[in-house]
């Protein structure tokens, strides 16, 4: 299972450089969103991916049981979705905005504009 995400990860990695050195700006904006997928990934892989017990206290317990699942890479990559969302929402509108005043999409024709 730990290979299988791995080369889900290292084709997300890729795919999401491939689209950001495109030409056309709106796949900058999907390259974008595949290097965050990935790294969600590669967050959930490294915190140990199991289908272990909630990591609840007993009552009367010092600690949670041992066959607990880490609650941190679930809490961090639930953040990373928010900020990603975020993120990509605001490239889209500055996309929208920079298309409308340069006329193109395409990332040269907008540098010779400038």
């Amino acid at each position: 299972m730990t290979l299988l995400l791995a080369l889900a990860i290292g084709a997300l990695y890729a795919a999401g450089t491939y689209l950001l050195l495109r030409r056309s700006a709106i796949r900058v904006v999907f390259g974008l969103a595949l290097l965050g997928y990935a790294s969600n990934l590669l967050v959930f892989t490294a915190g140990r991916l199991s289908r272990e017990g909630p990591p609840i206290v007993p009552e009367g317990a010092a600690t949670a049981a041992a066959t607990s699942a880490d609650p941190l890479p679930q809490a961090l990559v639930l953040t990373a979705i928010v900020i990603g969302f975020g993120v990509q929402a605001f490239a889209l509108v500055l996309l929208k905005r920079t298309c409308q005043e340069a006329g193109t999409d395409d990332v040269d024709a907008m540098r010779e504009e400038t």
